[in-house]
């Protein structure tokens, strides 16, 4: 007889404990996936193993009850289980959050289909033949310690084209020949196409495996059963990949370190750098990670600079070619001259004279729709979603004002709600009014535009990036999905429509991420064997990201950002931990963040009550008919076990009121207050 702790497949907080079963079969183990009889009904529900033990206490016996089956076909490893319990702790969520980033999606209903997406894939074998110094000297680094067999931590911090995902290719292949696996993650769905075609040119189709949100269930199904009957050795994928079932994994790649999208927005809320640095370590990997931006986050350089991750420089791009020409715009002068298009007379002349030569254009433009609000200009009404109280976005192709939130959409009104007015008007651009524009100055060039809006369709964005890497396509038009990691040869210019998007977002990390975008977007341009040119335009170009990203000098926006940071106690000089309280109505919602702010003060020091800021409406203070108020707490470095102790211990009191007319969500270290 066998005695399991198993973690019940129910997602909900008051059962969100270990129960202790009994098993007959002696092949019980940790990470199996069984079949119990749960609750007064004793209907059978699906759990996992977290532990065994061959003996309990005698008072439990008579109260057992027993594992009816053992499924034979899913199960998790030690490792795996580890890192989820690990996880649950750190992020503040259920047991079974965490393990279902472990098991496979649509398994049962898509058995035997077997559409593997990527095996017609030829891939492209790699153009490099010989390593730059910086090149030869950091792979030097990561080999030792991948032949060691010991973890270590790697910050690659090279320049756009400077050969990062070389490095990658041939850590990976160092890994392979020491028997391990290789887990490779970039921060968008866009960027996996091309990372695929490397490596499926260098490893070949059947050692690859691919997870990410953009396949259908089946496809994912079949991918992670591959992965967990150890059929392939690398893994690529976006940020759910971290989770790859794989076993003995000696590399985890982190390309764009920098990204947000690495922080998960869904529960659990956790953040990709750290579950895969708890994989890298675990006994049964010891693998190393490697990290690898032109931009690093503040938080990761400063660590580096600590010594927590060595620093592995490439300053120059591998072709030799200088990096781009930028030149900065200021917008309002442009106004004062009469120009109110969205291209500035520079931008648009750089444009027509790159084109003429042959070369590519990009745009970038990280707001997605025609224009950002609809409004009166009689009484100043402004057309606002019913279920999340946000500013509609007018989208010309579809004639409709959505909600970017929650979906909704509306037809446009002919007069104003409030006052009868005809005065309406559309305000603000997206990138498909710079799409128009565009067109109807370039209107003998072919153009496609890339964002949400316009990639719904499975495989849309593959084939417009195909188009565009194939010359068919001559400008793209895009947000964020084109600002990064893809290499284009024939890129002559990356004209930047307005960089101060970034900057007006309500969040201390705006200067971070304006930085980030600009220099990311500009690194598109000048990638062959020509040089490009970089145009930004703004209204605010005296502001100290967009000076430093113009004249590509990272240290010297880490260096003022980092004093920011310090003088303002933000990371990496705290952890910040928000937590959001959800209700159907606004008053259960603000009651419940009172609540918790008060019982939150009892618990702390009377020194350090200070840290915790009184709970306010969130900034969207309604998404989908659910109100929500939101509480941030700003916790002193090296104190982040002792806060997350106090609300853990505030949800557990939570799960003992019978009628709770709220939820708390906590989010620690979120990349975004909204």
């Amino acid at each position: 007889m066998k005695y399991a702790n198993l973690v019940i497949d129910n997602k909900s907080d008051n059962t969100d404990n270990l129960y202790t079963y009994g098993c007959k079969d002696e092949r019980l183990s940790v990470g199996q996936k069984v079949y119990v009889p749960f609750a007064r009904g004793n209907r059978l529900r699906e759990a996992y193993v977290v532990s065994v033990s061959d003996d309990i206490e005698a008072s439990l016996k008579g109260r057992l009850k027993y594992i009816e089956k053992i499924d034979e076909e899913i199960s998790l490893t030690p490792e795996m289980i580890r890192t989820a319990v690990w996880a649950k702790h750190r992020y503040l969520c259920r047991y079974i959050d965490v393990l279902h980033c472990f098991t496979p999606v649509g398994s049962k209903a898509k058995r035997g289909t077997r559409k593997d997406p990527f095996a017609e894939r030829e891939g492209e074998p790699s153009q490099v033949k010989t390593l730059t110094g910086q090149q030869r000297d950091a792979l030097a680094q990561i080999e030792a310690s991948i032949e060691r067999g010991v973890h270590d931590r790697f910050l690659v911090h090279g320049v756009t084209g400077s050969g990062k995902t070389e490095l990658y290719l041939r850590a990976a292949q160092k890994t392979l020949q020491k028997g391990k696996t290789v887990i490779i993650l970039v921060p968008e769905i866009s960027l996996t196409g091309q990372i695929i075609d490397r490596f499926i040119g260098c490893f070949g189709n059947e050692n690859i495996a691919v997870l990410h949100s953009r396949l259908s269930q089946g496809e994912r199904y079949d991918q992670w059963k591959k992965i967990r009957d150890g059929a392939v050795k690398i893994v690529i994928g976006a940020r759910s990949a971290v989770f790859a079932p794989l076993e003995q994994i000696g590399l985890i790649v982190l390309d764009e370190e920098h990204e947000s999208t690495y922080k998960s927005d869904y529960t659990p809320k956790y953040d990709t750098v750290e579950v895969a640095l708890k994989r890298a370590q675990d006994s049964d990997n010891q693998g190393v990670l490697l990290l690898g931006s032109a931009t690093p986050s503040v938080v990761t350089y400063q660590r580096a600079e600590e010594g927590i991750y060595k620093l592995l420089r490439l300053t120059e791009r591998y072709n030799k070619v200088k990096m781009p020409q930028v030149s900065v715009v200021d917008m309002r002068e442009e106004l004062k001259h009469g120009n109110r298009s969205l291209l500035s007379e520079t931008l648009y002349l750089q444009m027509r004279q790159q084109l003429a030569a042959g070369r590519q254009v990009m745009l970038f433009l990280n707001r997605r729709g025609y224009s950002t609000f609809v409004s009166c200009r009689e009484c100043g009404y402004v057309a606002k979603c019913p279920n999340c109280g946000l500013s509609l976005t007018y989208h010309k192709k579809s004639g409709k004002a959505m909600c970017h939130y929650c979906g909704h959409e509306e037809d446009v009104p002919q007069s104003c709600p409030e006052c009868g007015s005809r005065y309406i008007r559309f305000f603000g651009s997206g990138t498909e009014k710079v799409e128009e524009t565009v067109s109807e100055l370039f209107e003998n060039y072919h153009i496609e535009r890339m964002d949400l809006d316009s990639v719904r369709k499975k495989g849309e964005m593959e084939q417009k990036l195909k188009r565009f890497r194939q010359g068919k396509t001559q400008i793209l038009i895009g947000t964020q999905l084109i600002a990064k990691g893809l290499d284009f040869k024939n890129v002559g210019l990356v004209g930047i429509i307005s960089a101060d998007v970034a900057l007006n977002i309500p969040d201390f990390r705006s200067p971070e991420r304006a930085f980030q975008l600009i220099t990311q977007a500009a690194g598109r341009a000048g990638r062959g064997e020509e040089p490009g040119s970089v145009v930004i335009q703004t209204y605010d170009p005296e502001h100290y990201a967009i000076l430093h990203a113009a004249n590509q000098d990272y240290e010297g926006f880490y260096r003022e950002e980092q004093m920011m940071r310090q003088l303002m106690g933000y990371p990496p000089y705290s952890d910040l931990m928000q937590i959001i309280f959800t209700a159907d109505t606004e008053a259960d919602a603000r009651a419940a963040a009172e609540d918790w702010y008060q019982r939150l003060l009892a618990k702390m020091p009377q020194a350090e009550r200070d840290f915790v800021f009184p709970p306010q409406e969130a900034y969207m203070g309604k998404i989908n008919d659910t109100w929500r108020f939101s509480m941030l707490i700003k916790c002193p470095k090296g104190k982040r076990r002792q806060y997350t102790e106090w609300i853990a211990a505030m949800k557990e009191e939570d799960r003992g009121k019978k009628y709770k007319k709220y939820t708390a969500i906590a989010d620690i270290n979120p990349y975004s207050f909204m």
